[in-house]
């Protein structure tokens, strides 16, 4: 018998770089940026179980092109030249901004390989040379897992407890301060509960509101009350235990925000409805999608200002931008949505109208000592 002498190649170490944010997605230095959509997407897939949450290269790429309201940037973590993971910082360009958001994404085939604390690493490194004491972030989980389940500091909603992603935020000294719900909704199916649920909020909100809709940019008259409305988002909505820093709007937000969806390559539908005696914009939908309209639609926002709730505005712009949506890209098959479990007056609205639990959203928590 002869002897054979066994070498095992040593793998080359995990290293660090920052993605750079290319010209197009045809540049040539875009190779870190695509495949960090490529593993966002891949992640959502496996951790949500199913692409309702598909994102594509110029629609990510859009956003990250004017960063005068937020900074955002990434890392990539790279053992030789091959891409395993990433993780995208998002930093509010407000003066008084608290808080770094962040999603940490490893290709699933190479979770546990040690990419995913390497990645958290460089988040923490981040938030410290800013002074930004807090950092928060999401992870996805299935509606069907079972076992052991997480409560967040609501007690609103769960997650499952024995997930892998949220085993890695509680070794990490992170708390779960809220649960949101990924609903979607059937674009195929029978519109006529829709419909009357639209005509009887119509009804009951009365002469004082009037509805309104239009596909971004936003038309000039609405500018200054679109910008009002959106500046209540950060403050109007249930937060959990997250820290929501406070975004302030005016005219020239709206607009760079409008330029953005447009080099997304996304067409956007906004229902809003109007208080009459002052003016302002007191409800708003989005709903919004890539250039492949055959793919899921995306509910960007919904809000009802504290002020105007009561009077049902909620449904109204829901409905009304269903059914027009209904009629301006006819190929998409759903809308997915996110709402916070104690949002239960909006769940009540979407449950009602006909949107179903898709996934589930766990949101994350961690105050760094600095």
């Amino acid at each position: 018998m002869t002897d054979v002498a066994e070498t095992t190649a040593q793998a080359p170490p995990l290293t660090i770089e920052r993605i750079p944010v290319p010209e197009s997605t045809d540049a040539g230095d875009a190779r870190l940026f695509l495949e960090m959509v490529r593993i966002a997407n891949a992640v959502c897939l496996h951790d949500a179980g199913h692409d309702y949450l598909h994102e594509e290269p110029d629609e990510m790429l859009g956003s990250w092109q004017d960063q005068t309201d937020w900074t955002q940037l990434g890392f990539a973590a790279l053992r030789g030249d091959e891409m395993l993971g990433a993780v995208k910082l998002m930093i509010s360009t407000e003066a008084d901004a608290s808080t770094v958001e962040f999603d940490l994404m490893v290709d699933p085939p190479h979770r546990a390989e040690g990419v995913e604390e390497l990645l958290l690493a460089e988040v923490e490194r981040e938030a410290r040379e800013r002074r930004l004491a807090t950092i928060q972030t999401w992870t996805l989980h299935r509606p069907d897992a079972g076992g052991e389940r997480l409560a967040p500091s609501t007690a609103w909603g769960s997650i499952p407890a024995s997930d892998p992603q949220t085993r890695f935020q509680l070794a990490n000294g992170f708390t779960l301060e809220q649960v949101e719900r990924n609903s979607v909704f059937d674009l195929t199916g029978d519109f006529s509960l829709v419909e009357r649920m639209h005509a009887d909020a119509l009804a009951a909100a009365g002469d004082e509101y009037r509805s309104v809709t239009w596909t971004s940019p936003t038309p000039p008259e609405y500018v200054d009350g679109f910008a009002y409305a959106l500046s209540r988002m950060s403050t109007d909505v249930p937060a959990g235990g997250l820290v929501i820093d406070e975004q302030h709007w005016d005219a020239a937000r709206v607009t760079r925000r409008d330029a953005r969806l447009q080099a997304q390559g996304l067409t956007v539908s906004v229902a809003v409805v109007v208080h009459v005696p002052t003016g302002r914009v007191a409800a708003y939908n989005e709903l919004a999608i890539a250039e492949d309209h055959s793919g899921a639609t995306q509910q960007f926002g919904t809000l009802v200002v504290k002020e105007h709730r009561g009077h049902r505005l909620g449904t109204i712009v829901k409905c009304a931008n269903l059914l027009r949506w209904r009629e301006l890209v006819p190929e998409s098959p759903r809308v997915s949505t996110f709402n916070a479990e104690e949002n239960r007056h909006m769940l009540d609205i979407n449950e009602t109208i006909g949107f179903v639990p898709a996934s589930y959203a766990g949101a994350w928590k961690k105050v760094l000592d600095l």
